[in-house]
């Protein structure tokens, strides 16, 4: 329902995502039946949750264990890991900086230059260990960086921006990446995002992407919605860009699926996801909390050390568990932060979802009081949703 902003603008209400809750069908069924398996450019995984390209998330050791728990992490190549051959001190020194001093300390450590020659070492490591490679750059890294990564071996390649679409204008000066080339000339699969729109959505299919990212600053460590006042709440955005996946496959024959990308934290949040619509999840702040991540109990956002307008901070997150622990269980948490695959799982039997698909059809009801009602006790204790 449109609305009237005033007499020269009308609105269209979004929701996010804790103002959803998921609806029971008449059927149930044992969470053991639910499969949770899903496609992506060729590559079959079990579990529908990517780590996400950022510097406290994923290194190498990361991105291989995630691939042989059953899930994907993705590389960041403009990040510490390629800029520096021993990341260790550098990440500590990100650790342990003060608050009034870290923009200025990740602007300094971010202006070392890109190597090449470690965006192929990082790569050759992940596949060496028997890990899948995805890889993460901008648009103007990927028209540096992008046959480097597939010439090395990279099984995926992520293309992200704070917003990216097949329309974008530059000054005379600049050459911006040609998206539908890009995907032509890469002999691996490119996904592309972030978007938030039906129309931008349909156009990156349409250039061929194997997957397509949505979310415009949800995420935990960005603050781009308060910098640049751009964004659409998740839940409204990712049955947007489903719609124009689903519409596609009509079109196509071709189903590629939709990635919904930030601002989740629980179990909740990723059953929430996927029933709006979504494929699968990226996640950024649940595994910088793993003992195993290379943020050492901290977490910032790829936008961060921009020389001119940082737009994310570092936030302390702490260690809860292993990586194992977060993404397969058993908790040790009350908070829905551990054991995201049991989470969904036993969402999915709750609600009568067979695999990802039937997931994507159970009813979604307007609640702003999902995660308030009833929960006195647990909000006063510190508990459980109070925390």
């Amino acid at each position: 329902m449109d609305i009237q902003i005033g007499r020269s603008k009308i609105a269209r209400r979004a929701y996010g995502m804790d103002e959803i809750a998921l609806v029971p069908g008449q059927r149930t069924l044992d969470p053991r039946l639910a499969d949770t398996r899903w496609e992506i450019g060729g590559i079959h995984r079990d579990i529908p949750i990517i780590a996400s390209a950022m510097d406290g998330v994923v290194d190498v050791r990361m991105a291989v264990q995630l691939s042989q728990l059953g899930a994907l992490g993705v590389l960041n190549l403009e990040g510490i890991q390629t800029r520096y051959a021993d990341p260790e001190p550098i990440l500590k020194q990100i650790a342990q900086v003060e608050v009034t001093g870290f923009v200025t300390l990740m602007q300094k450590l971010y202006a070392e230059p890109i190597k090449p020659e470690l965006v192929r070492q990082r790569i050759q490591e992940i596949k060496q260990q028997g890990g899948i490679a995805a890889v993460s750059g901008t648009p103007v890294a990927a028209s540096q960086y992008g046959i480097i990564a597939a010439e090395a071996g990279a099984d995926l390649f992520f293309v992200q921006g704070t917003v990216v679409s097949t329309a974008h204008l530059s000054p005379e000066s600049v050459t911006p990446l040609d998206l539908a080339g890009f995907c032509q000339e890469m002999p691996i699969p490119v996904v592309m995002g972030n978007c938030v729109t039906y129309d931008v959505t349909l156009n990156l299919l349409k250039a061929g992407a194997a997957g397509v990212m949505v979310g415009i600053g949800p995420g935990a460590a960005c603050t781009s919605r308060g910098v640049l006042g751009v964004g659409v709440p998740q839940a409204t955005a990712i049955s947007d860009c489903a719609a124009a996946r689903d519409d596609y496959y009509q079109q196509s024959g071709q189903y590629i699926p939709i990635i919904a990308d930030g601002g989740l934290v629980t179990g909740g949040d990723v059953c929430k996801c996927i029933a709006c619509g979504a494929d699968a999840v990226m996640m950024g702040s649940p595994f910088a909390r793993a003992s195993e991540a290379p943020g050492q109990g901290f977490h910032w956002g790829m936008a961060t050390p921009s020389p001119v307008l940082p737009r994310g901070t570092r936030i302390r997150v702490g260690t809860t568990g292993t990586l194992e622990q977060i993404l397969k269980g058993p908790a040790q948490l009350d908070d829905g932060t551990h054991n995201f695959l049991g989470s969904l799982q036993t969402s999915m039997g709750t609600l009568g979802a067979k695999d990802i698909k039937e997931m994507q059809q159970v009813e979604v009801v307007i609640a702003p009081s999902l995660l308030t009602e009833g929960k006195v006790y647990q909000k006063a204790q510190h508990l459980g949703m109070g925390k």
